[in-house]
């Protein structure tokens, strides 16, 4: 396939489960991706692997702060996502404010559960491990499934590859299926969370 067939220019990854994440973007790169934004953690496996990548807080221009609480909650990052492509004001907003449109989110959520199960968890260990950026990212994705694609599972890398590969696009089905993962996903991880507040109640 040729790299202009390719439609997935840009791209967001953060991943606490880093599972064949640096083949897959290997793969991604190798099909055309463009552009890859990143941080903490998985900014620095890809970059250690040799993979090109841009971290969020120097595309945005904003630091991360708190702790690593606040990272891709931007304009710059929800607008590339939430962008609808076929709206043209949409786009030209995008133009106007120099925001690339993100066609790829690459993400999964801090282990609340793995977290909370460990003997020594504090309660302090617990709340940290509330995911906030993560669930926002999967979910404007999600919403817009159309034209984003959202991977939250690393055994969805290769059904993705694959359509990629032969038609450069992933088909409506199979984007339509990662976005009902991802509010399967959030409703199971949110349960987990009110579940475990609600002992200490």
């Amino acid at each position: 396939m040729k790299e202009d067939v390719m439609k997935v220019k840009t791209a967001l990854i953060s991943v606490s489960d880093k599972t064949g994440i640096v083949d897959f973007v290997k793969k991604l790169k190798e099909l055309g991706l463009e552009k890859i934004l990143s941080s903490g953690g998985t900014a620095r496996v890809l970059a250690e692997n040799g993979i090109d990548v841009t971290e969020v807080s120097e595309y945005t221009g904003f630091p991360e702060m708190l702790d690593g609480r606040v990272k891709t909650l931007h304009p710059k990052i929800h607008g590339g996502i939430l962008a609808m492509r076929d709206k043209k004001e949409h786009m030209n907003k995008l133009k106007e404010f120099e925001i690339l449109p993100i066609d790829l989110v690459v993400v999964n959520l801090y282990p609340f559960l793995k977290t909370i199960e460990k003997p020594d968890c504090t309660f302090e260990d617990a709340i940290e491990n509330i995911d906030i950026g993560g669930p926002t990212l999967i979910r404007a994705a999600a919403k817009n499934f159309k034209d984003v694609i959202v991977i939250t599972d690393p055994i969805d890398y290769n059904v993705v590859i694959e359509q990629l590969s032969t038609k450069g696009d992933v088909d409506y089905k199979t984007r339509l299926m990662l976005a009902q993962k991802v509010f399967s996903l959030m409703s199971n991880y949110d349960g987990a969370i009110a579940n475990y507040l609600n002992k200490f109640c």
